[in-house]
């Protein structure tokens, strides 16, 4: 039972010990193409069973030492080349995913290609793991090494499928893990391509598997296993609340969950360049359909130049080319399924209810292909606390909340349960690092349109609120997937 690209093909069953196999699970669940409304093929719900053997298969493999127990120089080369066949593959994974849910092919943010040089980069940081030595006294030494955690479960959203994927497989593997990953019903075989891409590339049998199914059947069997050292979540708030109570249910499993966010763009009429910031703002906006967690999702807009800034964010929602995500040409692509696009159009005529004011967009559009497609659209919201302007809403929609004072946008910035990231426009410098010290999360500060590459992939964050819990992203977020085991010789 091969991968294929083809719809025609049904292989949809857990991939395991480096071979796919029929899900033991006889329910099934229809994938739709998002820009079609058309049923493209099946794939197994997935059960208990189907977690058990993947479990147990990620549980020999790490005991037996294949993989964990391995010289560094081999992970990296490993991982090395397994980057380069994700590179070699890079279009087909994205064709992949723009059938399934929709992110348009000619979108580069959150591609396979961009997962290239994340894998690269905890292939490289493989054999550059260290522990400590303790000063101690002269009849003692001891010393604190970094092993991995055992069998990780990994479970992954819909909106970049194949990078999301590899943002949790590579730090596990590079430290030293097993891995069982369970990809979104809505987007399975980009994640089942990268397994047969491992294989090839020479990671062993078993150290990489893959479990398609629901969340409720998959996702919360892998919770609540037992032999499942560590949950690795991205998704929402309320199902990261659930990865922590299976945790708690079971055998106290460590959790890394990155789930919502409300982030705020905050525009300040200090000298900051409104062209950059509007281009940047309504930019981040169209990504992938907004259907991205740190996503600036609320502007709050300094009173003297909302109007202005607000007319030239409306202008660059308009330069979109919307259609199949399948199409190079398409630069604004459908939501991911019909129950997503529902989701969103709920929040925007709720918006109208509560007072908000529509300025543009605001419906359905290229009904006739069947697809769920939604226009950018932008609120002028008077209550912070209306749900438009304080619930995830993951879609295209822009809330503008004016303020007049820094204390006020501060407060507003902070005026929801999550803290996973918030983006500053100011060109004041003093006045960026108060908002740095008073905001609770990871902080932005643009003075100019971001254009350089920055630390790459070296950096790390931490949310706060309910947007998550642990570190994600370079080498503290590689330690995460590893236990400090603290040795201490005693000797005459």
């Amino acid at each position: 039972m091969a991968y294929s690209e083809s719809a025609s093909e049904f292989a949809m069953g857990p991939f395991i010990h480096g071979k796919h196999h029929n899900s033991q699970s006889s329910d099934i669940v229809d994938v739709v193409n998002p820009s079609t409304g058309q049923r493209e093929f099946a794939i197994a719900a997935g059960n208990d069973a189907d977690v058990d053997r993947a479990v147990s298969a990620a549980r020999r493999a790490f005991e037996d030492g294949r993989w964990s127990e391995a010289a560094p120089a081999f992970r990296r080369d490993a991982l090395l080349r397994f980057a380069d066949l994700i590179a070699e593959h890079a279009g087909a994974l994205d064709r992949l995913d723009a059938g399934e849910m929709g992110k348009p092919v000619g979108e580069r943010f959150g591609s396979a290609h961009a997962a290239v040089g994340l894998m690269q980069f905890y292939a490289e940081a493989a054999d550059k793991v260290t522990g400590d030595v303790y000063s101690s006294d002269k009849l003692t030494l001891v010393m604190q090494r970094r092993v991995p955690r055992g069998v990780i479960a990994a479970i992954v959203p819909w909106n970049f499928p194949a990078y999301n994927a590899i943002l949790k497989i590579a730090p596990a593997l590079a430290a030293g893990n097993c891995v069982v990953l369970k990809p979104s019903e809505l987007s399975t075989r980009s994640a089942l391509q990268l397994a047969e891409l491992a294989l090839e590339a020479g990671i062993p049998a078993g150290v990489l598997n893959v479990v398609p199914g629901l969340g409720e059947t998959v996702g919360r069997a892998l919770g609540l296993h037992r032999d499942v050292d560590m949950i690795a979540f991205t998704g929402s708030t309320e199902v990261g609340k659930w990865m922590l109570q299976y945790a708690g249910q079971s055998n106290m499993k460590t959790v890394l969950t990155e789930c919502g966010g409300k982030s705020p763009h905050i525009v300040f009429d200090d000298g900051v360049d409104l062209d950059a910031a509007a281009e940047i703002i309504g930019g981040s906006l169209l990504i992938n359909q907004g259907q991205l967690c740190s996503v600036g999702s609320r502007l709050l807009v300094e009173a003297s130049i909302e109007k202005t800034l607000t007319d030239r964010i409306a202008a660059r929602l308009t330069r979109i080319v919307m259609g199949d995500a399948l199409d190079t040409r398409t630069t604004f692509g459908p939501l991911a399924s019909a129950t997503q696009c529902d989701r969103v159009m709920s929040y925007v005529r709720g918006a109208q209810t509560e007072g908000a004011e529509l300025l543009c967009g605001g419906r359905r559009a290229l009904e006739r292909s069947g697809g769920s497609f939604v226009e950018p659209t932008l609120f002028r919201v008077t209550a912070p606390n209306a749900r438009i302007a304080q619930e995830e809403i993951f879609g295209p929609v822009l809330s503008i909340i004016p303020f007049r004072t820094e204390a006020e946008a501060i407060a507003l910035a902070n005026g929801t349960r999550y803290g996973l990231v918030a983006y500053a426009w100011t060109s004041d410098l003093s006045r960026g690092m108060r908002l740095v010290k008073a905001i609770r999360s990871t902080v932005f500060v643009n003075s100019a349109a971001p254009l350089g590459a920055g630390p790459g992939h070296a950096c790390s964050a931490e949310p706060a609120g309910q947007s998550g819990v642990g570190i994600e992203g370079g080498l503290a977020g590689m330690e995460g997937y590893q236990r400090r085991q603290l040795v201490w010789f005693n000797h005459a």
